[in-house]
């Protein structure tokens, strides 16, 4: 598929669905909600993709909604609602297209993220930034409270931190953003790249079919009863027992052990 404001690059099981449209500063435009969600889309269906990386090629991760597309409408004869409409239940679905692919998606943010920006990252499964990145959801100064985007931050950091960003408007740096859970570590912007595909090197290692039954399971959890919670996990672990990556990796690891026991016997007689 030729994309136009996206690029991909797909090397050793990892996929990288690189923001390309620096014009409008990443912008999730019509159009780029659509490449985006096709990408996902292509990179979920591809059994040799085992993890994918959403990035971008600007100092802009990406600022959010277009604004100007946005104001754009109000000079219709519905004052743009039907419009507002499909935007941002494009943009949820987007959202949860990441949340719901079987395929990790690790977020690597080198610029700033604002608004659905933040939104993107927070509704990947990881996110690793440069020192050099920000975050804001920043709707409040423009009498447009980012609530789309307050849906996923609010399930990734604490309450109060999260109202604080939502009700302040302001940047916070890449050492906040750790500290606060909305990403995983901070590296030096000139080795980000080569520390993110190093960990997403490690996970594509691990059985995509067990991958694909965790992350599932995470996401169906979170939201349940502790009591609830349990059975159905209980039930998830079960299953996962009975399949046969579960039942290879489980003897390679007793062979190992066992091999690993008997040479320490060995030794001492």
């Amino acid at each position: 598929m030729t994309f136009n404001l996206i690029l991909t690059e797909n090397n050793n099981n990892i996929f990288n669905i690189i923001m390309n449209d620096q014009k409008n500063q990443n912008t999730l435009s019509e159009n780029m909600i659509n490449e985006l969600t096709s990408a996902l889309d292509i990179a979920d269906d591809d059994q040799n993709v085992k993890v994918i990386i959403l990035s971008s090629n600007s100092n802009i991760f990406c600022a959010g909604h277009n604004l100007k597309d946005l104001n754009s409408q109000r000079l219709q004869n519905d004052k743009g609602e039907s419009y507002y409409k499909k935007i941002f239940q494009m943009c949820s679905r987007l959202m949860l297209k990441i949340n719901k692919n079987n395929k990790p998606v690790i977020a690597m943010v080198d610029g700033i993220a604002t608004a659905a920006g933040c939104q993107l990252i927070s509704s990947c499964d990881l996110a690793y930034s440069s020192e050099k990145s920000q975050y804001a959801t920043p709707g409040v100064n423009i009498g447009l409270f980012c609530s789309t985007p307050m849906v996923p931050l609010s399930r990734t950091i604490g309450k109060k931190q999260a109202m604080e960003m939502l009700l302040t408007g302001d940047l916070i740096d890449a050492n906040k953003a750790l500290r606060i859970g909305l990403i995983n570590d901070v590296f030096e912007s000139n080795n980000l790249k080569e520390n993110v595909f190093r960990i997403a090197k490690k996970i594509s290692s691990k059985s995509s079919n067990t991958i694909k039954i965790g992350k599932q399971a995470f996401y169906k959890q979170k939201d349940m009863s502790l009591e609830d919670a349990y059975n159905f996990t209980s039930k998830i672990m079960t299953e996962n027992m009975l399949h046969k990556d579960s039942e290879e990796g489980i003897n390679a690891f007793l062979e190992k052990k066992i091999t690993k026991l008997e040479r320490v016997i060995f030794y001492f007689n």
